[in-house]
């Protein structure tokens, strides 16, 4: 199977020995990989949680143990919006992921074998409970906040709603309360791209014969996903980078560039993890709790502050569904500050456009 790779500064938390999986099964020794940054006051009243995206490590800033860039190097850090002068951060990567916490590259302790697609079905709310877990493993009893982003926007609203007195505030960045049908299908196809290429194996690849063409696609397909068409046109118009190698091979600058990226990505990332993180974004549906209400679910979560925040050119997640989720928490009776941000940055607009995200969240933190 794919070697793990995992950060330098990564530390592990361990589960509780029996981790019941809310879809069924149990995982038995199941471990989750985090990195902190910065220090917990005395009374430990400063502590953040960061959940992340699909394929995000733990590694989200440098740091002495790790001066390598994050993958959020410019959020976080001393004098950064998330200032860790100020904060203590523990950044958690996924269970289910393949970066360090347990997943199905993991050995199955009962077998001595990696899972593979042996792995119980994953859910959001197992990874919430894992990061829950991975809190209260570090000797914390409530955070100042947690703060998430894409899927870890999911994830933190599944921790609210599962653990309701964990956090006092919440930050959301454009995420959303469930899936919705194109995302669902966008994410379809990726599965469907790893699935098809014949070295994956029905999960049983080996490391020299990973199927780097269905990765190379799903992650492809993902990207045209981030960004948006405004951006795209901007940025590469109809530029062209070469005449190709071969029949209807690259042509155009863009076509390049989801192939450049698209490398640097296949080869450090599990194909079974993309194939169950995917699915759990897909699964998950905050208004299960409330008999499909996401409106009442939202209302029921329980934090004093919010942010929520959402960029009118995503694709992927709607600036309509942090409308909902702003709304929602409103009813609750949270005091909540909504902004739909104006960027051609699309999805991975938190990521790429820090000016427009950076001051917003670190205004929001200076009021907790």
């Amino acid at each position: 199977m794919m070697h793990e790779f995992i950060p330098p500064a990564t530390r592990f938390a361990r589960l509780p020995e029996r981790f019941a999986m809310k879809r069924g099964g149990v995982l038995h020794g199941a471990r989750v990989a985090y990195e902190t940054f910065g220090r917990p006051s005395a009374t430990g009243d400063n502590v953040v949680l960061l959940l992340t995206g699909l394929s995000p490590d733990a590694h989200a800033a440098s740091s002495p143990e790790d001066p390598a860039p994050g993958w959020w190097e410019s959020m976080l850090g001393p004098g950064k919006p998330i200032d860790t002068d100020q904060w203590h951060v523990i950044c958690v990567n996924s269970l289910g992921g393949c970066q360090g916490s347990t997943g199905p590259a993991s050995r199955d302790p009962a077998t001595g074998q990696p899972y593979r697609l042996s792995f119980p079905e994953l859910s959001i709310e197992d990874i919430a409970d894992a990061a829950a877990n991975t809190v209260r493993h570090l000797g914390f009893e409530q955070l100042a906040c947690v703060v998430g982003a894409s899927m870890g926007g999911m994830s933190a609203l599944a921790l609210l709603a599962r653990h309701p007195e964990l956090a006092r505030s919440h930050v959301s960045i454009s995420a959303a309360a469930h899936s919705l049908p194109y995302s669902i299908a966008i994410r379809s196809l990726q599965r469907e791209a790893i699935r098809s290429d014949p070295l994956w194996n029905d999960g049983q690849y080996l490391p020299e014969r990973y199927p780097e063409r269905g990765m190379l696609t799903a992650r492809k397909i993902g990207m045209t996903t981030y960004r948006s068409a405004r951006e795209w046109e901007r940025r590469f118009g109809r530029e062209r980078s070469g005449a190709g190698d071969a029949a209807f091979g690259p042509e155009f600058a863009v076509e390049f560039y989801l192939d450049h990226h698209a490398r640097r990505f296949v080869r450090r990332f599990d194909p079974n993890s993309y194939l169950y993180l995917s699915r759990s974004m897909d699964w998950f549906d905050l208004g299960e709790l409330c008999d499909g209400s996401t409106a009442e679910a939202l209302a029921r979560l329980r934090v004093d502050q919010a942010l929520v925040i959402g960029t009118e050119t995503d694709i992927l997640f709607p600036l309509h569904q942090q409308r909902q989720i702003a709304d929602g928490l409103r009813a609750g009776g949270a005091d909540v500050e909504f902004l739909a941000l104006e960027s051609d940055l699309g999805h991975d607009a938190f990521l790429a456009d820090l000016e427009s995200f950076g001051p917003p969240v670190a205004k929001f933190l200076s009021t907790l």
